[in-house]
């Protein structure tokens, strides 16, 4: 699987000029990396990052390498990508990849759930 494509989804919220800019496809598998995980805060994000090799695998980052500030990451998610569709874009176009690679078929779906009992009669 490949996330070259984010470049082209989010060249419009980059400009040419100015500093460097931290790598917004990092950026955005960080952000992936928190939903499919229920990291919800930048900070922990940032603390996992740090702390996990295989999602230093998975961002393609090595011991050595910088990991965004979780200021910057937070900046990036509320300011640069507000009122954008750019995630929809982006997570449509992996579970594209996904189907193209076999990894899903949309055949099955799997739901997870608990059951709880409720004080709850059948006519309320």
């Amino acid at each position: 699987m490949t996330f070259n494509f984010i470049y082209e989804k989010v060249s419009h919220l980059y400009s040419e000029r100015g500093r460097k800019s931290v790598d917004p496809a990092l950026l955005i598998k960080m952000l992936l990396l928190g939903y499919l995980y229920g990291i919800k805060s930048e900070r922990r994000l940032e603390e996992e990052v740090r702390m996990n090799l295989g999602y230093r695998w998975f961002l393609g980052l090595s011991i050595e390498d910088p990991i965004p500030d979780h200021s910057t990451i937070s900046q990036n998610r509320r300011r640069r990508f507000k009122d954008s569709s750019v995630f929809q874009e982006i997570f449509d176009q992996i579970v594209i990849q996904c189907i193209e690679l076999g990894l899903v078929d949309g055949e099955v779906v799997v739901t997870d759930s608990t059951h709880i009992k409720a004080c709850a009669s059948e006519k309320s």
